[in-house]
């Protein structure tokens, strides 16, 4: 495994690149390159989606922050197309990098720049290919993540590695907080390799595909907490979920949102789903095998809050004996 150190080898002429992303993880790549010596000659992005109560279209940060540099955007719905391909062709890149774009590329699309494309993913290939990288990893209970720089062929996240750059997981690893930390350190793996281009592909390394797992996209029916499973894996899943999409339970009719929560050994005979105990500090819930301690949690129309606030206007449901469930129960 390529260990990455900043400045150890020959630096080569600045690239003309197209930048293909569309969120805020991609963003903060594409800022990157526009304060370095590369040249971006195009930005491809996702269309813009309909976003917020008047469902107006918006674009995605990517598109913003291209616009604002003044850089070409390129928002085709597929680039299968032959007309996409020659303005691509016409571009004259030397490379594409590819953050979090949504689309996939076709190999005619792989062989146009001159170095090929390049990927930033947000895990240590070759772990967690696939849509969902960042939050299978904090779900799973891994004790470190990264990111890879992969040169991109017709696979999924199959290519060859040119640079990982590996950090340890927190205890209190969240969805969201590793996100932030993974796109701290991708813009400066990747502009390592950029800046190095030459010896980089020329050390590309081959994954090895018998120890490849996938993240796969998240399913709507993972949101909803089955309590008859063990403590540890719910409290990864309302971590992993936070901030997006969270996981949620009901309690009579009412959905309630777990923002933050850890374990505890202890036990007792109430069903799964059972509050055990509710004060200014933690809210206990019986699982399947153990107990999870929730000390974050929003209930519908509000905002997320610690347990000490939370009972401040909800100490009559959140009770003793009160029960959560994975779904409404009927007589509610």
């Amino acid at each position: 495994m390529k260990k990455l150190i900043v400045g150890a080898l020959k630096m080569t002429a600045p690239l003309r690149i197209i930048f293909a992303g569309t969120p805020d993880f991609a963003a903060t790549h594409l800022a990157a390159l526009l304060e370095s010596n590369h040249k971006i000659v195009a930005v491809l992005s996702q269309p813009d989606r309909p976003a917020g109560r008047g469902k107006k279209l918006k674009p995605s940060p990517v598109k913003q922050l291209a616009a604002a540099h003044e850089v070409p955007v390129l928002q085709p719905l597929t680039l299968k197309g032959l007309d996409t391909q020659q303005t691509l062709r016409e571009l004259d890149a030397d490379i594409m990098v590819v953050v979090a774009y949504g689309l996939i590329l076709p190999q005619t699309v792989l062989d146009i720049p001159r170095f090929g494309c390049l990927n930033v993913h947000a895990s240590l290939l070759p772990r967690w290919r696939g849509a969902a990288p960042i939050q299978r990893a904090v779900q799973a209970g891994d004790e470190v993540s990264g990111v890879t720089i992969m040169q991109m062929e017709a696979g999924l996240d199959t290519g060859p590695m040119l640079t990982i750059k590996q950090i340890p997981l927190l205890p209190d690893e969240t969805g969201g907080s590793l996100h932030d930390r993974l796109a701290e350190i991708g813009p400066e793996a990747l502009l390592f390799t950029l800046d190095n281009i030459d010896a980089s592909l020329a050390a590309a390394q081959p994954q090895d595909h018998h120890k490849a797992n996938y993240a796969h996209k998240i399913a709507k029916e993972e949101y909803s907490i089955e309590w008859q499973d063990n403590a540890g894996s719910i409290a990864r899943r309302i971590r992993a979920f936070n901030p997006t999409p969270n996981c949620f339970s009901f309690l009579g009719s009412e959905r309630v949102k777990f923002w933050m929560a850890h374990t505890r050994k202890d036990s007792s005979d109430a069903p799964p789903g059972t509050v055990i105990e509710a004060n200014k500090h933690n809210l206990v819930i019986q699982c399947g095998e153990g107990q999870l301690v929730v000390t974050e949690a929003q209930f519908s129309g509000s905002r997320p809050m610690n347990i000490a606030a939370l009972l401040n206007g909800r100490a009559t449901q959140l009770t003793p004996g009160a029960i959560f469930t994975h779904s409404i129960p009927e007589n509610s």
